[in-house]
């Protein structure tokens, strides 16, 4: 005797239909932005004040005058070393530091682990945009203004709370008997942490150097303040190049910023699955 399986109710399909709506509008209005930035890429400044709604008249004149004026492998090499350096550094520090928090036993000392990690996921709560002024103050003083490492050390230090907050999340949940097996294998602490560890954290470990990236290649305050064009010129400053005082070039704006988004978008669709299964696993079970 075959036994059918009973049809859902009338009300989940419909719920179900109800959401997949709301998912495609939602979508639909984060992406109409992107998309209209594209397509005022591609018309003139005075065309764009007469008429932003238009699509036409349509013509490659900002692009090529982004390609005239930025020194554009200069900015993404000075960008890709940036923000390589500061989140790999950032990243190695904030696991070393969860793992720790994580794994060692403050048998005297519990107060300190929770005040430590506490410590170091306060950042979440803090504008990053407020310490502008001391650590400006601290390059000045450490003879570091307009050096590459005026900007990685503040970058490392913004990244490392909300790596930790991941991090450990994920170490809470991670099954100890894995790491207790390799300990009786005669595995060592580092071989664990590479060899073990680090291959079932990946989902993780991409989510939190995808954010990062994508934080260092849109920053503007910090690489405003702590350098200039003439000492390190990033995408983040190309918009700054096609506005004057008084008036902007919208159209060679709109340009250079397609130029700057399209990449980016690229690179979060390729590791949209590690990123969702790793804002998964690392927040929401921790």
């Amino acid at each position: 005797m075959t036994v059918r399986p009973s049809a859902p109710p009338w009300y989940a399909s419909r719920a179900a239909l109800v959401a997949g709506l709301t998912a495609y509008l939602v979508t639909f209005l984060i992406v109409l932005p992107l998309i209209w930035v594209v397509l005022l890429s591609f018309r003139s400044h005075d065309s764009i004040l007469e008429d932003p709604t238009s699509l036409w008249p349509i013509s490659l004149e900002n692009y090529a005058r982004v390609f005239g004026t930025l020194p554009l492998v200069e900015m993404y090499g000075n960008t890709i070393l940036l923000a390589v350096t500061s989140v790999g550094v950032g990243t190695v520090i904030s696991f070393m530091s969860s793992y720790a928090l994580s794994r060692i036993v403050f048998r005297r000392y519990r107060a300190l682990q929770s005040a430590i990690r506490i410590y170091l996921l306060a950042g979440l709560a803090i504008p990053v945009y407020i310490l502008l002024f001391p650590i400006y103050r601290l390059d000045m003083a450490l003879g570091l203004y307009g050096s590459h490492l005026s900007l990685i050390l503040p970058y490392i230090a913004v990244t490392l709370p909300f790596n930790t907050l991941l991090f450990t999340g994920f170490l809470a949940d991670f099954p100890g008997e894995i790491e207790e097996a390799a300990i009786i294998d005669g595995v060592g602490l580092w071989r664990m942490c590479w060899s073990v560890v680090v291959p079932i954290m990946r989902p993780v470990i991409a989510t939190v150097l995808i954010f990062n990236l994508i934080y260092v290649f849109n920053e503007y305050p910090f690489v405003s303040i702590l350098s200039n064009a003439e000492t390190i010129n990033t995408v983040s400053l190309a918009l700054s190049n096609f506005q004057g005082q008084y008036r902007a070039d919208y159209g060679a704006m709109m340009a250079a910023s397609a130029m700057i988004l399209i990449p980016q978008l690229a690179i979060y669709a390729v590791f949209q699955k590690h990123v969702v299964a790793g804002m998964t696993v690392g927040a929401v079970k921790g």
